[in-house]
């Protein structure tokens, strides 16, 4: 795969990439060779064959350069999880996630994702140029920590909701989306479908 990305929580991003698309991680790492600008996963029961599309991504919504919507269609069981969070936790997290963006606070031009606890308690956020990206970066924080699926955690994004970000919050196992943009219809279908909750 090759990605705009904003540098930093490489590892992390390539994991969770590899994750909400189907494949299998079991670590990532950075090569010896830092100039190369790649990561190194290792995922040896993924099987190739299944992902019909290369992997050329980028910072932008996803489902656009697919062929059709079946392509994107990754394993994700439907999301369980009894969690409630009152309405006032979630209207506070875009203000929350925005607060702690450091690198937006001086750029203005960093998308994030945060990974909060149902009280609103921040655990991790993360940014990038991409949201696809940043939301990525948090699954693949979440996988390393042992943390997956994230039934009892409530992801917030900066920006829109696609179908593509519905579908990588299914997978992590999230049973709730907070965002500061209105989703696409597709992505309502797909949440109705997996069980996950759009704010």
């Amino acid at each position: 795969a090759v990605t705009m990305r904003t540098p930093g929580h490489d590892e992390e991003l390539a994991l969770g990439f590899c994750l909400t698309e189907g494949l299998r991680p079991v670590a990532a790492r950075l090569p010896d060779d830092l100039a190369a600008n790649t990561v190194d996963v290792d995922a040896p029961d993924a099987d190739l064959e299944l992902i019909r599309r290369s992997f050329y991504t980028s910072s932008s919504c996803g489902v656009c350069g697919k062929g059709a919507l079946e392509a994107v269609a990754v394993d994700a069981p439907r999301v369980e999880s009894d969690l409630a969070v009152p309405f006032a936790v979630m209207a506070g997290l875009p203000d929350r996630l925005q607060h702690a963006q450091a690198t937006f606070a001086l750029t203005g031009s960093l998308h994030a994702t945060g990974l909060f606890a149902p009280d609103g308690e921040l655990r991790c956020l993360r940014e990038d140029v991409g949201r696809h990206n940043a939301l990525d970066k948090v699954v693949g924080w979440a996988f390393r920590e042992g943390a997956l699926p994230l039934a009892h955690g409530v992801l917030c994004v900066s920006g829109r909701l696609s179908f593509e970000l519905v579908q990588k919050a299914a997978v992590a196992g999230c049973p709730i989306l907070v965002a500061v943009g209105a989703p696409s219809s597709l992505a309502v279908e797909l949440a109705a479908d997996r069980g996950v909750t759009l704010v």
